[in-house]
C-alpha cells in the first residue's frame, strides 16, 4: 500500500471584529469575490436561466416571468451595494444581510414576516485536497429563493442538472422544495467528505502497523481536526432541520417537511459517523504513541544489554590499565602489594580469554531470559 494523499483543512481568513462598529454598516471581507448571479426561472413545463448583473435586470426578469418560480443563485459576496439593493428589493432586514456578508455563521433558521432566513455550512475538498468550509445562505420567499455562496465552486451543480431535466418534484414543489434539495446536497457533501477521510484512516492504520512514525500521527491529528469541523457543522445543521420540520410557516409545505425528515435522518447518520471516526482517530493516535514507546523500549533494551556486557569488561581493562609496577625500575625494590601480573607471561592472552568467557556467559544469560528476541 502506497502513501496516502493528504486531505488538509484550508485556513480561513477571518474578518477582524470591531466591538464599536455599527452592525447595520456592511463591510465585505478583503478576499470576497465579486458576485456572479444566475437566475433560474421554471414551472412544471418550462425552464429558463440567465445571468444577472444588476438589480434592474433582476426586476426585468421577475416582470418577464411573473407566474414562475425563481431561484436566484448569488456566488461571491464582494459587492455590498448590490446585496443591499437585493435586500431592499425583497424587504430583507439589514441584520440578515449582515449575516450573509459575515460568513462565519453557524447553521440556523430564522423566521421573519414574509420570509425565512437559513444558513448552512458547505464542506468539500478542492482540487488541492484542502477542505473548504463555506457558508451558504438562503432567503425563502413565496415564489423566490435566493441562495448566497462565498465562492464560485460548482458544488450544487447536481441540483441545476436535475432542474434542467425536469424530473421529480423539483419544478413543482415550490421554493421550499428547492431549498430542501440544496440542503440535501449539503448533507451529501458531508458523506462524500467523510468517505474520503474514512479511506484515509484505513490507509493510515495499515501504514501504522508497518512503520509507526510521527508523520502518521500528524496526519491522524489533521483528520481529527477535520472531524471536529464536520461535527461543528452537522450538529447545528440537525437542529436547523428540526426547526424546519416543526415550523408553522406557510412558506414550507407539508410535502417539503416530509422530505426534510429524510435529510434529518441523513444528518444523524453523519453525526454518528463523525463520532465513530473521532474514536478511531483517537485510538490510532494512542496506538502510534504506544508503538513508538515500544520501539524506544526495544532500543533502550538493546543498549542496556550492550552496556551490561561491556561494564565488567571495562572494569577488567581499567584495573589492568593502572600500570602500578611490581618492581621499582630505579631502586629494584619489589613492591609486593602492586600488580604481580603486570609482567606475567601470556598475561594479555589470559586476560582476553577471561573477558571473552564473561561476555559469552552474559549473552547466554540474556538469551535464556528472552531479552535478545
Amino acid at each position: 500500500m502506497g502513501l496516502i494523499k493528504r486531505i488538509r483543512i484550508k485556513p480561513r481568513v477571518r474578518k477582524s471584529f470591531d466591538p464599536s462598529s455599527d452592525p447595520s454598516v456592511l463591510k465585505a471581507a478583503g478576499n470576497a469575490l465579486p458576485p456572479k448571479i444566475i437566475a433560474h426561472s421554471y414551472n412544471s413545463n418550462d425552464y429558463f436561466t440567465e445571468e444577472i448583473s444588476s438589480i434592474e435586470s433582476l426586476n426585468a426578469l421577475l416582470t418577464k416571468y411573473p407566474k414562475y418560480t425563481h431561484w436566484i443563485d448569488v456566488k461571491g459576496l464582494g459587492d455590498v451595494n448590490l446585496l443591499e439593493q437585493i435586500g431592499q428589493k425583497f424587504g430583507i432586514h439589514e441584520l440578515v444581510i449582515e449575516d450573509i456578508v459575515n460568513s462565519n455563521q453557524r447553521p440556523k433558521l430564522d423566521e421573519y414576516d414574509g420570509y425565512l432566513f437559513s444558513v448552512s455550512r458547505m464542506l468539500y475538498t478542492n482540487p488541492e485536497s484542502l477542505i473548504e468550509n463555506e457558508q451558504i445562505s438562503f432567503l425563502l420567499l413565496p415564489n423566490v429563493l435566493l441562495s448566497f455562496q462565498e465562492n464560485y465552486h460548482n458544488c450544487i451543480d447536481a441540483v441545476v442538472e436535475r432542474l434542467k431535466a425536469g424530473k421529480g418534484s423539483l419544478r413543482t414543489g415550490g421554493t421550499s422544495y428547492m431549498m430542501y434539495a440544496l440542503m440535501d446536497m449539503v448533507i451529501d457533501n458531508y458523506f462524500t467528505l467523510l468517505n474520503q477521510l474514512g479511506d484515509q484512516l484505513e490507509t493510515l492504520e495499515e501504514l501504522l502497523y508497518r512503520r509507526p512514525n510521527k508523520s502518521l500521527m500528524h496526519d491522524t491529528q489533521e483528520i481529527k481536526r477535520a472531524m471536529i469541523m464536520i461535527r461543528r457543522a452537522s450538529w447545528p445543521e440537525r437542529d436547523k432541520l428540526n426547526d424546519i420540520i416543526r415550523s408553522e410557516s406557510l412558506l414550507i409545505t407539508a410535502e417539503t417537511k416530509t422530505f426534510v425528515r429524510d435529510v434529518y435522518d441523513h444528518c444523524m447518520q453523519v453525526i454518528d459517523l463523525v463520532e465513530s471516526y473521532k474514536e478511531v482517530t483517537t485510538s490510532l493516535i494512542d496506538m502510534n504513541l504506544a508503538f513508538l514507546s515500544n520501539k524506544m523500549n526495544e532500543i533502550m533494551k538493546v543498549l542496556t544489554v550492550i552496556s551490561s556486557i561491556f561494564i565488567p569488561l571495562t572494569f577488567i581493562a581499567g584495573v589492568y590499565g593502572m600500570n602500578f609496577a611490581y618492581q621499582d625500575p630505579e631502586t629494584g625494590k619489589v613492591l609486593h602489594k602492586n600488580m604481580p601480573e603486570l609482567y606475567a607471561e601470556n598475561g594479555y592472552v589470559y586476560t582476553m580469554i577471561v573477558m571473552l568467557i564473561i561476555a559469552l556467559l552474559q549473552v547466554i544469560y540474556f538469551w535464556r531470559k528472552g531479552w535478545l528476541k
